[in-house]
């Protein structure tokens, strides 16, 4: 379907980092990008566990460090409290690197160019992962198509033209680098590369700093013509077409390697067809997990460009916004997978040696990126979070001991594969004990959309409890009872009268408080799911349930400012400042649960307060998205889709890729020049959407919660709730609307209906119970076994007694009855 293709008029052209605009490709483990030249045209290829330069050093006990720091701030010298941490783990020599992504190598495809290029195209269908790029040459039409095949963990790319003969050039090549500081590192592995030619093969190989190879063997099979070898590259002469088979390897020795991919490459006898169709299907089930439709049928291709320039005349088509929600999708599944890394702010495709912000970082960013995947059916793409950090228990276990001389866990915000102990050695992110009760969230949101005991009981229940044992040890009882929580940060903002005076931007600097909000909105959360999930599968003891429990008591009351808005900081020591990109002190709304207007309706509108009090100028594509969800939780579904609008005309590539800021000075987010790459607002826009088109908690689901005014008929397809999933299409003009309810385990949930129409008929299975509830007009309570299920029509549009007996039939073949 159109719908669900990206159209390029021309080729990736960001001068210097030609990279960033290339159309993607992935399996999950494999990326490829395809920058669209047709003369010298350039495929970037990485993967997912090629990483360099990290460096993990020994850990110090600087435990002491916390009651010092503790003295200070009681003193109220919060400056010197702040940097004492990081100060002292400097000054005995500690330096952890982080280790970055390392692009694996380039895929050259050269082909002459007679008499210029017209007609112009380059594509990428999401419904498959395939990228196409075409042209016109004179009379000669041109056709280059590329996948990463699923099925058999390779690359895939065919040159096509109208009949005339192909004539194309291939080499492996070492991917250049623009960055200066990375000048000597790529002299070193420009040194260790070994190329050589064999037949109908390029063989290639890097030495990387773990004294490990990792390369490349490519396969040219031509269709008639002549190939033959000229040094390093394959030549083809007078072709009919051209299929090129790539395999590549990392953390391993060349000399294996390559004999073991020719042995694989050889035994391939199928054509590009045969290959592609194993893959799309096993893409598609992922792809087609969920459907989202706002822009009636298949609406006609236009090209990124357009869409954009009618973003910048102010709101995004609804189109872009359609398509955005299924690029991010996309983006996800070819980025990671089941067994693999989480993905990460480039996903498979960063094309520098020293990326800003390659980690990946817990203080909101890997967060952001796994939002969506639950309701959008994507739950089994979790486990790979889980396991990442899992895997690092030991170097968490050794932080929160020599650290702050705490049991549990310590997480610093930003890893990668590996290291787990703290390398970024600021106050910001020194102070923040957060990380690991966040991630918390997404372990146990896995269990309650999936069911999964085993997981529960193996290692999310254990997580969680090393997460409450560290509070456990590092909170502090006040004198009235309550606990303070201290040092404490919210996400890298700093307190109002803690700003210089004389205005000059500073990043960040005196984040170092009492009692932020978010750290005790996550603390309450993990312990109440602790518990639930402890008295689920009967894992601990009464007596530590009953201490936990205990603990919720000490836990002190969120906090409402002078202007009506929730504190950000509950100690009124600190003044909240609203010129900043995060929105930590949301959290009980977004992305956690613990409020909604039903349960607290007053204090509901001190968050929605705090959110609007947010400057626009302070914010990032990935705070726009955050803001937009938050928005979306808040029943507002016009300030929702309004962030997404600012957010495609400031922080948006041709590609449809996101980026940290506008660079081009616009006023519309923070400015930095290098504008990075951060596709967790891809994400982020992802659950944006669905959060306007479903609310989910464990207990209750609201059906078009926020739907902008905009949106008056769409439809969304399986989209998941805790134990089931709902698909729902409406027309508000002509007063339409059907919602299909499906149990897959047993369900006791709260169903609230849009107040958009004035009448609903329910048609329900026999057992399932659906009754009025006492919270008011169209809430529901409902009652379902596994694979019960109902459907919900607006009245209006069963005009005739013949189609309500016709709906009714219908329901009535899958086991259905009206009530």
């Amino acid at each position: 379907m159109d719908k669900n293709k990206l159209l390029l008029k021309y080729p990736a052209s960001w001068w210097g980092n030609i990279w960033r605009e290339g159309l993607p490709s992935g399996n999950g483990e494999i990326g490829a990008s395809v920058y669209g030249a047709v003369k010298n045209e350039t495929i970037l290829i990485n993967h997912e566990a090629l990483r360099h330069m990290g460096k993990k050093n020994q850990l110090p006990d600087v435990s002491y460090t916390l009651p010092e720091v503790r003295k200070m701030m009681e003193e109220e010298k919060y400056l010197d409290a702040s940097w004492h941490l990081s100060n002292t783990l400097k000054e005995k020599g500690y330096d952890t690197r982080l280790a970055s992504l390392l692009p694996l190598v380039d895929l050259k495809v050269s082909m002459p160019s007679m008499y210029g290029f017209k007609h112009y195209r380059r594509m990428l269908d999401m419904e498959t992962g395939e990228v196409k790029v075409k042209w016109e040459d004179g009379h000669n039409r041109y056709e280059r198509n590329l996948f990463v095949s699923r099925a058999d963990n390779m690359i895939v790319y065919e040159i096509l033209s109208n009949g005339e003969n192909i004539d194309a050039e291939f080499e492996l090549a070492f991917h250049e680098s623009t960055q200066v500081s990375m000048k000597d590192r790529c002299s070193e592995l420009k040194q260790s590369v070994k190329v050589k030619t064999e037949d109908n093969y390029i063989f290639y190989a890097c030495k990387n700093d773990d004294h490990t190879d990792f390369g490349a063997v490519i396969n040219v099979v031509p269709k008639y013509g002549k190939l033959t070898t000229e040094g390093n590259k394959l030549s083809c002469k007078n072709s009919k077409s051209v299929l090129v088979f790539v395999k590549v390897f990392v953390k391993s020795e060349y000399e294996k390697e390559w004999d073991k991919l020719r042995d694989e490459l050889e035994g391939i006898d199928s054509d590009y067809h045969t290959l592609f169709h194993s893959h799309a299907t096993l893409h598609g089930e992922l792809f087609r997990s969920s459907s989202l439709e706002l822009v009636d049928g298949n609406n006609n291709l236009r090209s990124n460009e357009e869409l954009l320039l009618d973003a910048y005349d102010g709101e995004a088509p609804t189109s872009l916004v359609e398509k955005m929600w299924t690029y991010g999708r996309y983006l996800f599944i070819s980025g990671t997978r089941n067994s693999g890394q989480p993905f990460g702010m480039y996903g498979l495709w960063g094309g520098e040696y020293d990326l800003m912000w390659c980690l990946n970082m817990a203080n909101e960013n890997i967060q952001m990126m796994y939002w969506h995947v639950n309701v959008g059916g994507l739950s089994k793409l979790s486990n790979n979070l889980i396991d990442y950090y899992h895997d690092m228990i030991n170097d968490f276990r050794e932080n929160a001991k020599k650290l702050y001389g705490c049991r549990g866990i310590y997480i610093p915000a930003g890893s990668s594969p590996g290291i787990g102990v703290p390398n970024q050695i600021v106050p910001v992110i020194m102070n923040w004990t957060g990380a690991a009760g966040w991630l918390a969230q997404h372990f146990y949101d896995y269990y309650l959309y999936t069911g999964d005991k085993k997981m529960l009981r193996d290692k999310i229940l254990p997580f969680m409890r090393e997460v409450v044992l560290f509070y456990e040890d590092f909170l502090v009882k006040g004198n009235d009872g309550f606990y303070t929580f201290f040092p404490s940060v919210s996400p890298e903002n700093t307190p109002g009268n803690f700003m210089p005076k004389d205005g000059n931007p500073i990043a960040h600097p005196m984040p170092t408080t009492k009692d932020a909000t978010m750290d005790f909105a996550i603390m309450k959360e993990v312990i109440r799911n602790l518990i639930e999930g402890s008295e689920e599968i009967e894992l601990y003891s009464s007596e530590e349930i009953k201490k936990w429990s205990a603990m919720l008591t000490k836990i002190p009351s969120y906090r409402i400012n002078k202007d009506g808005a929730i504190r950000e900081w509950m100690d009124q020591k600190f003044d909240d400042r609203y010129n900043h990109r995060h929105l930590s002190h949301i959290y009980p709304i977004f992305p956690g649960r613990e409020y909604t207007e039903e349960n607290d309706s007053e204090l509901f509108k001190a968050f929605e307060k705090a959110v609007k009090k947010r400057k626009l100028g302070a914010q990032t594509g990935w705070s726009l998205s955050h803001m937009s969800s938050i928005y979306a939780r808040m029943n507002n579904g016009n300030k929702a889709l309004e962030c997404l609008n600012i957010l495609s005309r400031s922080c948006l590539l041709n590609n449809f890729v996101t980026v940290h800021n506008d660079w081009r000075d616009m006023g519309l987010s923070m400015e930095i020049k290098t504008a990075p790459i951060q596709m967790d607002a891809n994400m982020g826009w992802v659950n944006a959407v669905q959060e306007m088109l479903i609310f989910v908690s464990p207990t209750m689901i609201k059906l078009l919660p926020a739907i902008p005014d905009k949106w008056q008929k769409g439809r969304f397809n399986n989209f998941r709730f805790c134990t089931g999933r709902v698909s729902v299409s409406w027309d508000i003009e002509n007063e339409k609307f059907d919602a299909d309810i499906i149990a897959e385990r047993d369900t006791a949930i709260t169903l609230k209906l849009p107040n958009l129409f004035e009448h609903y008929q329910v048609y329900s299975q026999d057992g399932a119970k659906i009754t009025p509830s006492s919270i008011g007009n169209e809430y529901y309570d409902v009652k379902l076994k596994a694979n019960n299920r109902f459907s919900i029509t607006s009245n209006k549009q069963i005009i005739s007694s013949s189609q309500l007996e016709d709906k009714l039939d219908s329901r009535m073949e899958r086991g259905g009855t009206t009530c």
